[in-house]
Formats: C-alpha cells, sequence, structure tokens
C-alpha cells in the first residue's frame, strides 16, 4: 500500500536532533512515500549526521539556511529546484528562536533587539520561508509549522509566547492570502518536548510539569512521534480543505481549565 505523501516533494527546517519534532516528521515523511529536502543553521553539518538515522539518508540533501537572512533565501529556490526539480508540495517550519535574556523570567526587562529577534526567526520567517518558496508550488501544497499554545502566559517562556502568538495569526493570514493558490497553512500546537529547543528555556522543567497534572491522557516528554504524525498527516492530502487550523497534540490539555 502505497504512503500517505508518496510522491511528494517535502522541505523541512528543524531536524537539529534525533528527539526533536522535526526529525520525526522527516523520518516518517519518508516511511510514507516522500522525497525530502532539509535546511538547517547554523550547524548544517550538526543536521548531515542525524540525516543518516533516516531510513533513507542516501536521499537526502541538507542546505544551509539561516531564515533571517536575505540572501540566505535569495537562493532558496534555485537550490531545492537543482535537488527536488520544478515542484515542491510541503514546507515544514520548525524554527523558533529567542535571546537569553527574552526567557526565564526576563519578561519586563527584555531589551526590544532581543524581543525583535524572537519575532523575525520565530514568527516572521513563516513568511519569508513561504514566500521564498511559492514559486515552486505552483501546483498547491500544504505548509506546516509548530507553535506552543499562545493562549496562555506559561512559565519561563517569557517573550517567545507574543512570538508564538505572531506565528498563528501570520499562519492564519497566510492561509486568507494564500488559499486562491490552493496552499494550505496550518499549524501543529504540541505539548513540552524534551528538544534542543526545549534545553535552550531556562525552567523548563516547572513548565513541563503543568502536564502531570492537569493532562488528560498521560504525556511522554521523550516521545516527540505524535507530533511528528500530525505534521505528516497536514502534509498529505487527508486535509484538502483544512487550512488557517492550529493542531493541538498535547495530550489534551488544552481544553481543560483546571
Amino acid at each position: 500500500m502505497a504512503g500517505i505523501l508518496e510522491g511528494k516533494k517535502i522541505l523541512i527546517t528543524g531536524v537539529l536532533m534525533e528527539s526533536s519534532i522535526a526529525f520525526h516528521a522527516a523520518k516518517l515523511a519518508q516511511e510514507q512515500g516522500a522525497e525530502i529536502i532539509l535546511t538547517a543553521w547554523p550547524r548544517p553539518t550538526l543536521t548531515e549526521r542525524i540525516a543518516k538515522k533516516l531510513p533513507h539518508p542516501e536521499k537526502v540533501k541538507v542546505l544551509e539556511l539561516d531564515v533571517s537572512n536575505d540572501e540566505h533565501l535569495a537562493r532558496l529556490e534555485g537550490q531545492v529546484r537543482e535537488h527536488l526539480g520544478d515542484r515542491l508540495d510541503g514546507v515544514v517550519h520548525s524554527i523558533g528562536f529567542a535571546p537569553q535574556d527574552a526567557l526565564g523570567g526576563n519578561f519586563l526587562n527584555t531589551p526590544f533587539e532581543s524581543v525583535a529577534t524572537a519575532m523575525h526567526v520565530s514568527a516572521f520567517s513563516l513568511k519569508s520561508l513561504t514566500m521564498a518558496l511559492l514559486p515552486l508550488m505552483s501546483e498547491g501544497g500544504s505548509v506546516v509549522g509548530l507553535t506552543f499554545d499562545a493562549k496562555f502566559a506559561w512559565p519561563q517562556y517569557d517573550w517567545m509566547g507574543p512570538a508564538k502568538a505572531a506565528l498563528e495569526a501570520t499562519s492564519r493570514y497566510m492561509a486568507r492570502d494564500l488559499g486562491k493558490q490552493d496552499i494550505r497553512c496550518n499549524l501543529v500546537s504540541a505539548g513540552p518536548l524534551g528538544s534542543m529547543a526545549a534545553k535552550s528555556i531556562p525552567g523548563f522543567g516547572e513548565l513541563a510539569k503543568v502536564w502531570d497534572s492537569r493532562s488528560p491522557l498521560s504525556w511522554d516528554l521523550s516521545d516527540p512521534e505524535p507530533a511528528g504524525r500530525a505534521i505528516v498527516a497536514l502534509l498529505s492530502d487527508w486535509f484538502p480543505k483544512t487550512t488557517g487550523e492550529i493542531v493541538h497534540v498535547d495530550g489534551g490539555l488544552h481544553a481543560i481549565g483546571a
């Protein structure tokens, strides 16, 4: 039986560790029949090493891409054409960054320069990455990003919270403006996981403890596969009329008040 991504060509960002959601999305995408290309920053060699653990590492190309660098974005279309041809069916945005002084309880003292960096890399890049690849998506496609439920103020998360809120709004506006080109834009809101991004948040353990007492379904900090499955499902043709949506893969905590 053919996989749900059979014949599709997908670009995936953010494969930094084997424990990352992006790695599991890449692994599942290959298993479901997709041809993938990865981007990495600031250490492409790290992603190249991790890519060797994918089901078909010999088929994977890693491109250097800093989404805040206009030159990198300008050359991306040509690089993807060289390795995947003239069509791209999906994009996975798994990118987020905030300087240390924008995290860990420093919300009221964070300078604007650090806030601007967080917003640029974590939110605006969803638009800039998609627009860089838009010429390759003339037949439509699916853009899937990753968020951490921005309806709430989380402990220690600080300016990444507003950055994720901006990401969620950006996805909705992209859904509005790209729908006419049959491009769907959705987000997966995952619960806390022991990823590299999580480890960069001071006091991450305090935030993760919320799931121990409030999540209806048991939550495993070491299992990113459920979120990876949601990404692959949204990349597939099984959600042909779903756009501007946030799919929660958080054990159901988003639905629980107390």
